[in-house]
């Protein structure tokens, strides 16, 4: 059973509905630690002057933000902690906005929200999110750092998905505009033929991280005395024919439903 990591209460208004916090997402990446080659030991880090090559006690070392190279403006850690916003165990939300208003781009971190008693008036507003369409925008203090998300259905909960701040975020208008040739009939058409022979229902099971695949089967293999060698498969080379490389997806495609 999943744990809470938090516990608040979702403030809309004069309304508050007490929830609990669960992450949505679990990090399941290889985490390598560093050793010694001489005789397998964990190695440590410590942080020293690169002058002297002393080491600096954790006592002596300061934060600081460089304006210009070799130029910094060093903080204390009082000063630091008056910066932080003011602890709060509420999820604000300030308005409630269309879905389709709040771009992929946003859309940070997902996390779940259960509800901590009261439990109809929880389902009741993932209820009426769901008709509406609608994502609550809300913002909320933890760990002394100030967060955004969007409060939104999903499968009949809540859902809180955190955005990134504005100015994290690059706007596409903002970027060149592509020049060249417009796109022919023929191009289009093949290009419309991929999409309907791609089309099909998200399967989540396709997103494998195949790398940490390969990381943990090797670690399996080395853990038992054993050797595993796999060959690579050499990658198609590019093309600059966007009809040739249309055409080879759509033949893949056709190839792939068949079989």
């Amino acid at each position: 059973m999943a744990r809470a990591m938090w516990k608040a209460a979702l403030r809309l208004g004069d309304y508050e509905l007490p929830v609990k916090l669960y992450a949505a997402v679990e990090d399941r990446g290889v985490h390598f630690r560093l050793l010694h080659a001489a005789d397998q030991v964990p190695v440590v880090q410590r942080m020293v002057d690169p002058e002297s090559g002393a080491e600096v006690p954790s006592g002596e070392i300061r934060r600081g933000i460089e304006l210009d190279r070799g130029v910094f403006v060093v903080l204390r850690p009082e000063e630091l902690a008056r910066a932080e916003p003011a602890p709060s165990r509420a999820i604000e939300v300030t308005r409630f906005v269309p879905r389709r208003e709040i771009d992929l781009a946003w859309y940070s971190r997902p996390y779940l929200l259960g509800p901590d008693g009261r439990s109809d008036e929880y389902f009741g507003l993932a209820r009426a999110l769901e008709d509406e369409q609608r994502y609550g925008v809300a913002r909320w203090v933890m760990r002394g750092k100030r967060y955004f998300g969007a409060l939104g259905p999903r499968e009949g909960r809540l859902a809180l998905l955190a955005l990134r701040p504005a100015e994290e975020v690059v706007v596409a208008g903002r970027l060149t505009a592509p020049r060249g040739p417009e796109v022919r009939k023929g191009e289009r058409d093949l290009a419309e033929q991929l999409l309907s022979a791609l089309d099909g229902p998200f399967e989540p099971e396709m997103l494998r991280d195949e790398h940490r695949e390969r990381v943990l089967e090797l670690v399996a293999a080395k853990a038992e005395g054993r050797r595993v060698r796999k060959v690579q498969a050499p990658a198609p080379k590019p093309t600059e024919d966007l009809s040739e490389a249309l055409g080879a997806s759509l033949r893949a495609a056709k190839e792939r439903r068949v079989a």
